[in-house]
C-alpha cells in the first residue's frame, strides 16, 4: 500500500527519533551528572521512530518533540503513522503530522489498537468533528484510523508485523520489519511473541534503568531477553537519566549498546 506521494525508490532504514524515557534527558529540575552531560548520546527526546520505505516514510509513535526530531534529521516527508500505544509521550506530537497533509492534499492514515484510537479520537477530536471535504488541507490535521491487531500489514513497500507486548497490566505493540524488531514501553513478552523475535539482525529493546520499575524492563531484564533473542545486534532504549551513554556501554555485552537519538539501522 502507498500513502505518500514517493516518486523515488529509497533504501530502507529505520531512523530513531527519540530514545528517552517520558520526561526526557535532560530532565526538567534534575541536575545529576547525566541530565547536565555535555555529551551528546546523553540528551534524549521522548520515543519515535521513522521508518524510511521503498516507496515513502512513516512514524512508528509520534512524540511530543515530533516537529524538532523532524527537522534534526531532514526529513522532508511522511505519509503515515503507526502506534505502539496511546501515552502521552508516544502520542502527543500527532498534531504536527497536519503539514503533511498539506503537503500530499491527503488524510494521513494512522494505524493502530482501537483503545488508541479511542485516545486519538479523544484527545484530538478537532480532527475528527467535521467531514474532511468541509475544510482545506493544513488547517487542522486529518486523519483516517485503521485498526491493526496481530496480522502484518504492508506500508511503504515494506511488510510491518505488530508484536504483543505488555507494559505492565497495559496491552501494547512492538513491531517487526523485515529482520529489525522495535519493542519500547515493555515489561512482559508473551508466550506467543518470542517465536516472532526470532531470526533478527536487530532488536531495539525498552531498557528504562537499573531499579526495578512496574511496567519497564529494568538493564538486567532487557540483557536477560536480549540473551534469549540473540539477535545479531541489540541497542537499548527509552533510557532514563540512570544510564550515562559511555559507562553504561563500557560494561554490556558485545552486540548490545545504548541506542541515541539519530541512530540509523538498515532495514
Amino acid at each position: 500500500m502507498e500513502t505518500a506521494a514517493a516518486t523515488e525508490t529509497q533504501t530502507p532504514q529505520l531512523i530513531l527519533l527519540g530514545t528517552g524515557t517520558s520526561n526526557g534527558v535532560p530532565m526538567i529540575g534534575c541536575h545529576c551528572a547525566v541530565c547536565e552531560s555535555p555529551h551528546p548520546r546523553n540528551h534524549r527526546t521522548r520515543s519515535g521512530v521513522l521508518v524510511q520505505g521503498p516507496t515513502g516514510n512513516f512514524l512508528i509513535d509520534t512524540p511530543p518533540e515530533l516537529r524538532v526530531q523532524m527537522l534534526r534529521e531532514k526529513i522532508d516527508m511522511v505519509g503515515a503513522a503507526v502506534f505502539t500505544h496511546a501515552h502521552a509521550d508516544h502520542l502527543f506530537g500527532l498534531d504536527d503530522l497536519r503539514i503533511f497533509s498539506y503537503y500530499l492534499q491527503q488524510v494521513i492514515p494512522l494505524y493502530c489498537e482501537s483503545e488508541t484510537e479511542r485516545r486519538i479520537r479523544q484527545s484530538f477530536d478537532y480532527a475528527f468533528h467535521d467531514p474532511h471535504a468541509s475544510r482545506h488541507f493544513g488547517a487542522v490535521p486529518q486523519f483516517s484510523v485503521t485498526n491493526i491487531e496481530s496480522d502484518p500489514f504492508e506500508l511503504m513497500g515494506l511488510t510491518v508485523r505488530p508484536i504483543r507486548l505488555w507494559h505492565g497490566q497495559m496491552p501494547v505493540l512492538g513491531f517487526r520489519i523485515n529482520n529489525v524488531a522495535f519493542c519500547t514501553d515493555v515489561s512482559r513478552i508473551p508466550d506467543e511473541s518470542w517465536p516472532w523475535l526470532e531470526g533478527l539482525d536487530v532488536l531495539i529493546l525498552d531498557a528504562l534503568r537499573e531499579k526495578p520499575h512496574p511496567t519497564h524492563f529494568t538493564l538486567s531484564q532487557a540483557l536477560e531477553v536480549v540473551q534469549r533473542v540473540a539477535p545479531r545486534q541489540a541497542y537499548l532504549t527509552h533510557i532514563s537519566h540512570m544510564l550515562e551513554y559511555e559507562a553504561t556501554n563500557a560494561r554490556l555485552p558485545a552486540g548490545v549498546e545504548l541506542a541515541y537519538d539519530g541512530l540509523r539501522i538498515p532495514l
